[in-house]
């Protein structure tokens, strides 16, 4: 009996990445193996709708990306974000993506704990899973639990033990090691002018310091 080729699967991992750090690549990592996915797809905000005055512009964090990711096969940047005028909003680019990608290929929204908690308040937050699945893992002290009226709605109706053999439509949580590191912590230590070597992908502090970025602005 023949095999039905399995339905390909892409992860998409969004965020400012500002700047990209040694746990977003271990998520991605994560991510891979535990669904089986055959590309990841990092997904640089432009102008975020959720943070006001990000640390360095969306052309050097799309570069630090590529710089973190342009050796590691099946990892690659999807620059649409960062080239669309006005707030990034995740459903605009989960509508581009199935169009391009068409109906059949999995998508599917990689989060931490943190994203996911804070879910209800993206923009149309209920139409994600009619485009993508949702995959979710601990991060830090944000437990996968315990969670507001409408995420337990949307669990209650799409969590899935496992990604189903669907294009879009589930939600289900991953494991991953946990990572002691977040942005705003390494753009403090960029400030107070440390070397955060070990906390950083391969090139981007270099990157970073030869274009002067997250440095203290002193007062006047």
């Amino acid at each position: 009996m023949n095999q039905q080729p399995r339905r390909r699967r892409i992860g998409l991992l969004g965020g400012t990445f500002d700047p990209i750090h040694v746990g977003h690549l271990a998520l991605a990592h994560a991510a891979r193996t535990a669904l089986q996915l055959d590309e990841v797809r990092f997904v640089p905000t432009g102008q975020s709708w959720q943070k006001v005055g990000s640390g360095a512009p969306a052309a050097a964090r799309l570069d630090m990306v590529r710089l973190a990711v342009e050796k590691t096969p099946g990892f690659v940047v999807d620059d649409r974000e960062t080239r669309r005028p006005g707030p990034s909003y995740t459903v605009d680019t989960l509508v581009e993506l199935r169009a391009e990608v068409g109906p059949e290929p999995a998508l599917v929204l990689v989060l931490g704990s943190d994203q996911l908690r804070n879910l209800a308040t993206w923009h149309r937050y209920d139409e994600l899973l009619r485009h993508a699945h949702i995959a979710a893992t601990r991060r830090g002290s944000h437990r996968l639990a315990g969670f507001d009226a409408p995420l337990e709605a949307l669990l209650a109706a799409h969590g899935r033990d496992a990604l189903p053999d669907a294009p879009c439509g589930a939600i289900v949580f991953f494991r991953m090691p946990p990572v002691a590191v977040s942005a705003s912590a390494l753009r403090a230590q960029l400030a107070r002018g440390e070397r955060p070597l070990e906390l950083l992908p391969a090139g981007v502090l270099a990157y970073i310091e030869r274009h002067r970025l997250y440095r203290a602005v002193p007062h006047a």
